[in-house]
């Protein structure tokens, strides 16, 4: 087991209902994703990348093949709690999430179930709760608070399980684009304070923060690489029914043009940077 890695995938198979051989929401898929890494999962819906997050942390467990969280079998009934401590996933709604009719209740759910002493409870529900800007919503009823709101609750429900990995499951598809903006810049403070990142996700501009792209289709893995790598595959986004980045696309029109774009420009900034010192 190569301890470099948070997680490993081998070989994953995951059906649903009790027909074993019925058609696979994960096909065979075999990942690693490295300790302190930021890697987005993109695929159109029932693409399997939502399933392939429930697998990772043994919310479900694979018809066939076998996943390890921090060198931990997923199916192992003993470790259930090492995985789930280790990996913490937020969901697409928080309002699944939330728990307690106090926010700072509910950001220490989950430290007083890991059994935590009540003086270190406290200090890291207060550290989670700035992590996310929500120090002054501690007092709270959470049915209260926005969407983008409720969101950063449960992420700090999470922060202050101290998990070495998180793994966000479409964390941004029921906010507004202000509120995207705002959970898409925790997460990137979340990596850089070393945790390991797993994005879920159909939002192409979101994917492009990370540092590595696992695009699904159909349950399999159909491209992996940097975002400069995937978004270079163009045709094979449009035919699995992605859209790509409209810097992206504006590049290769410019291109056709016969204007010389470098590649590797995949975001507005980038082309905005472009076209301003394009002479």
């Amino acid at each position: 087991m190569n301890k470099d890695y948070m997680i490993t995938i081998e070989n994953l198979t995951f059906r649903y209902g009790q027909d074993q051989a019925g058609a696979a929401a994960v096909d065979h898929v075999s990942l690693d994703f490295p300790r302190g890494s930021f890697t987005a999962i993109l695929g159109r819906n029932g693409s399997g990348k939502s399933t392939l997050a429930k697998n990772l942390n043994g919310l479900l467990l694979p018809t066939e093949g076998v996943i390890y969280v921090d060198g931990y079998d997923t199916r192992d009934d003993d470790h259930v709690w090492d995985v789930r401590q280790r990996a913490g996933m937020v969901f697409q709604n928080p309002d699944n999430q939330l728990v307690s009719a106090i926010v700072e209740d509910d950001v220490a759910f989950g430290p007083e179930n890991l059994g935590i002493d009540p003086k270190e409870i406290r200090q890291r529900v207060d550290k989670a709760l700035e992590s996310v800007n929500m120090g002054k919503f501690r007092k709270k009823p959470p049915h209260l608070l926005s969407g983008g709101q409720k969101q950063r609750i449960a992420i700090a429900g999470v922060v202050a399980m101290k998990p070495e990995c998180i793994i966000f499951d479409e964390p941004t598809a029921m906010l507004d684009p202000k509120g995207r903006q705002e959970i898409m810049a925790i997460i990137k403070e979340l990596h850089e304070e070393g945790i390991t990142v797993l994005l879920i996700t159909h939002f192409m501009e979101e994917a492009a923060e990370a540092d590595r792209i696992v695009v699904m289709h159909d349950g399999k893995i159909l491209l992996d690489g940097t975002p400069a790598e995937v978004f270079s595959h163009e045709e094979t986004l449009k035919a699995a029914s992605l859209d790509i980045p409209l810097a992206v696309e504006l590049a290769g029109k410019l291109r056709e043009k016969g204007i010389h774009v470098p590649a590797g420009i995949i975001s507005k900034e980038e082309m905005v940077e472009f076209l301003c010192q394009y002479r």
